[in-house]
């Protein structure tokens, strides 16, 4: 990954929440969930994590609180993935490998957003993030998807570094994506004022985190992070349906923080 810019006022605010162990998280995995996104300009970011200290906690793994993801993402040679994403539909899939840097660890990870608009996340672990596909997980993405591994092809990478909240009082994590940057063999776009916050619930419910963002006049958008990769590194490919999402994305990351 190339260098962190992130302010130092939110390291700052970051040194000054309460911790949370990955041990301790064990009660809040939620691989079967509601979700919801939200784009946040970077620059209010020292305020919100003010305004969400007192209702969270923050993971902290061997004294690391910002920590380092790595995320090779797969489809189909016509994108059948992505398309399905772009148009709407749900039953749909996200098939993905995932270099957790702090803690040494991959996986594969199959994301499904079922009917209901619940994502029900498995996974298997790997020895690293590679186009390759290892027998192992082409027997996982056969038993999970329906997709034939061997036509499956490496699209993009995404590297970011995330900040994990979770709630004292629900059971609800907040991520917090800084640095987010797309790469392929041909090209690479950074979004270095752009924050991407996901919700994730095991069902909807109140949460202090969605009534800041209604504070900040901050509207749920889902835009994922696969998604956003795959417009920002082809032009040619079709994307209606996010383009007012693209439009304003544009516009926070031309903002100075």
């Amino acid at each position: 990954m190339g260098a962190l810019i992130i302010p130092p006022t939110v390291v700052q605010k970051t040194s000054l929440y309460e911790p949370i162990s990955l041990a301790e998280m064990d009660g809040v995995k939620l691989m079967n969930r509601t979700d919801a996104k939200f784009l946040v300009p970077l620059s209010m970011l020292s305020s919100i994590l003010d305004d969400l200290r007192p209702h969270y906690r923050l993971l902290e793994i061997e004294g690391q609180r910002m920590c380092d993801y790595q995320t090779l993402y797969f489809d189909t040679e016509d994108m059948q993935l992505y398309h399905d994403h772009q148009t709407g539909r749900f039953n749909r899939y996200k098939i993905r490998q995932r270099n957790y840097v702090q803690t040494n660890s991959s996986f594969t990870e199959v994301k499904f957003k079922n009917n209901k608009g619940r994502t029900i996340k498995t996974r298997i672990p790997i020895k690293t993030a590679t186009p390759e596909l290892e027998k192992d997980t082409e027997a996982f993405l056969r038993r999970q998807t329906p997709f034939e591994p061997e036509l499956l092809k490496a699209v993009l990478w995404v590297d970011y570094t995330r900040l994990t909240l979770v709630s004292r009082t629900t059971a609800e994590r907040l991520t917090l994506d800084l640095n987010l940057s797309f790469r392929n063999d041909h090209s690479r776009k950074t979004y270095e004022h752009l924050v991407v916050a996901e919700v994730k619930q095991d069902s909807l419910k109140h949460s202090m985190f969605m009534d800041l963002m209604k504070h900040y006049r901050l509207r749920q958008g889902s835009l994922s992070k696969y998604c956003l990769g795959v417009i920002s590194l082809d032009s040619t490919v079709k994307k209606n349906r996010f383009k007012n999402k693209l439009k304003h994305l544009l516009k926070i990351n031309t903002w100075a923080v």
